[in-house]
């Protein structure tokens, strides 16, 4: 009798101990089930008019239409916008769209006041983009072979723009100098509008620009496409060669885009986000959207898109291992 008197006070304590832990996950379900029930934000750490920037007001347009909320879209370029996002309140409440150039922060700026993985949990990814590599319309940059005969003809001497350090740009350019051993000074613009214009002027000799913001500039003349990133050209530019087509196969890039919440924001919610995001993508208005962008729709749960996120930011830390953070400035 005491045995059973024991074993039955146990569980009673043992019951009791759950209780907490049990109510907190039905909370945390409830409130999963029940978001949003206020404005939710999405900070961009990129100007007006960038990719990430379009395809986030794509993506608060359709949210918000889902969930009955407003989605606002804020722009705070460069690592004021991530840093905000960073030490925001871990509720859901406030994400960020943002590229892989999100991986290398640290490499580049390690006195950052936080950290771009632990700080940061996955959402979802969000897409897959081909970046075109533009250039001045001159001679000299007719190809892609060309510009490359240009640049190494002049080590020290000719740039490339980019969309801020730690973008998608910035990425692609490193990369494309390692792969072909080329001596270029980086240029760090605000956004992708201020790099196509330094291309434009021929202040810079090159930028790999998204589709999206270049389709116009490039039909018009006013810059050149020499090569798209990827395995595949871009709908939208048909005639517009990838780079193993322009003969440099050993460059092999491709960007993402997704959406990061502050770390600790709760399983549940950040689930339901996921679901919901990948929901509005499949929508065919923003499937042909997006095509014509050259861009593809991929999706991808919260933990498999932080383990990306961790996992690239290996990769291209080691890439730029030695690299010293540009000083140069448009």
């Amino acid at each position: 009798m005491r045995k059973r008197l024991q074993t039955a006070a146990l569980a009673i304590v043992l019951a009791l101990g759950a209780f907490p832990f049990q109510t907190a996950r039905v909370a945390a379900q409830h409130a999963a089930s029940s978001y949003p029930t206020q404005i939710v934000k999405i900070i961009v750490p990129f100007s007006a008019g960038s990719l990430t920037d379009i395809l986030s007001r794509v993506l608060s347009d359709k949210l918000g239409t889902l969930w009955g909320q407003s989605v606002i879209v804020e722009n705070h370029p460069g690592i004021a916008g991530t840093a905000l996002a960073a030490k925001a309140p871990a509720d859901g409440y406030t994400l960020m769209v943002t590229s892989n150039g999100h991986t290398i922060i640290k490499a580049t700026n390690p006195g950052v006041p936080f950290d771009p993985v632990n700080d940061f949990v996955g959402v979802t990814k969000l897409a897959s983009m081909p970046l075109i590599v533009i250039a001045p319309p001159d001679p000299s940059h007719d190809t892609l072979a060309k510009l490359i005969e240009f640049v190494r003809a002049r080590p020290g001497a000719t740039s490339y723009a980019s969309a801020g350090v730690a973008s998608t740009a910035y990425i692609a350019g490193e990369l494309l100098k390692k792969t072909e051993k080329l001596d270029m000074v980086h240029v760090p613009y605000k956004g992708s509008p201020d790099a196509q214009v330094s291309v434009m002027r021929g202040d810079t000799d090159l930028f790999f620009s998204p589709a999206a913001v270049s389709d116009d500039l490039i039909r018009a003349g006013k810059v050149k496409a020499l090569a798209v990133t990827g395995t595949s050209r871009v709908p939208s530019l048909p005639d517009v060669p990838t780079f193993s087509e322009a003969g440099v196969p050993e460059f092999q890039y491709d960007a993402w885009f997704g959406l990061l919440a502050p770390a600790s924001t709760p399983p549940e919610v950040l689930a339901k986000i996921s679901r919901d995001v990948a929901a509005v993508l499949k929508a065919p208005d923003v499937q042909e959207w997006l095509a014509k962008q050259g861009t593809t729709v991929v999706t991808s749960t919260p933990e498999e898109f932080t383990a990306t996120v961790r996992n690239d930011t290996k990769v291209f830390s080691a890439m730029l291992a030695g690299s010293k953070p540009p000083t140069t400035k448009p």
